[in-house]
């Protein structure tokens, strides 16, 4: 139990270079923001979605953490944080590494995840704008008003910049904790209960077990797969639905409930039909 308690307090201790440059780089943008800023902004958000697959595809939930806040601080559309969440893979391509799959198994796998995030943030984002949604300017200041930080009565960006990252790393440290104990007592035998290696129906089951917002869960389907006990399909459905920590972060720090639901479930359909197409690919 300790060493399950101490591995998860050093998995969350890693995404602090993630958080707090994150919450630095808002703080900076709420303290400047003016037309220029948000012009800027405006030309280069179109091309989110294809910078955050890229570095979604990097084998570590902190990207999906750092969307999650980059959006509810109106950095980022809506396509790119779908784009982060789709590519990002968590512990997957180093377990299987470690289980010594083919090198071009983990080229196919990360290729795939990077252009179906794309393919996937491109459309949503074009699908948002041709129904005339305009994407917001920054506003760190509601993420302020969310969380009750009372960072605003400081002054400068490092001291904010800090209690944002405090404040979220401890919410994650609890929830992620738990979810790791029980993931860790009963998971992968519930896990292993479920057809995976069935055509759809493992799709379907695996891309709702990749939504829970902890790694362990892409560990245990690095396991599985290697194993056999599920498919090709199922494996990239359950990656691909699966953000890590990022959907945890975003219902955290993100104030619309609604939004968050049409994210999730965007990411959960988006998933599960690539996961399926994917599966004829292998």
């Amino acid at each position: 139990m300790t060493e399950l308690l101490v591995e998860i307090l050093v998995d969350n201790l890693l995404l602090l270079p993630f958080l707090f440059p994150t919450y630095l780089v808002l703080e900076a943008i709420e303290a400047h923001a003016g037309g220029a800023l948000e012009r800027t902004l405006g030309r280069t958000r179109r091309w989110g979605p294809l910078v955050g697959s890229l570095s979604g595809a990097v084998p570590q939930c902190g990207f999906s953490a750092a969307a999650a806040s980059l959006y509810a601080g109106g950095v980022i559309t809506v396509g790119t944080l779908v784009a982060v969440f789709l590519s990002t893979s968590d512990e997957l391509i180093p377990v299987l590494v470690s289980k010594k799959m083919p090198v071009d198994l983990l080229v196919k796998i990360v290729g795939l995840k990077v252009v179906f995030g794309l393919a996937a943030g491109l459309a949503v984002d074009l699908f948002l704008r041709a129904r005339g949604a305009r994407t917001p300017a920054p506003h760190v200041e509601e993420l302020c008003a969310h969380s009750r930080c009372g960072c605003t009565e400081h002054k400068g960006i490092v001291v904010p910049a800090l209690i944002h990252t405090a404040e979220i790393f401890f919410f994650i440290l609890i929830v992620s904790g738990a979810l790791e104990l029980a993931l860790h007592f009963a998971g992968e035998d519930v896990l292993k209960s479920f057809v995976l290696n069935k055509p759809v129906l493992g799709e379907l089951l695996a891309g709702l077990a990749g939504m829970i917002p902890n790694c362990a869960v892409s560990v245990t389907f690095a396991q599985l797969y290697a194993q056999g006990g599920m498919s090709a399909g199922a494996l990239m459905s359950g990656s691909l639905a699966g953000s890590g920590l990022g959907l945890l972060v975003l219902f955290r720090t993100h104030r619309s409930l609604k939004e968050n639901l049409l994210i999730l479930a965007t990411v959960y359909v988006f998933g599960v039909v690539f996961g399926h197409l994917s599966g004829y690919l292998f």
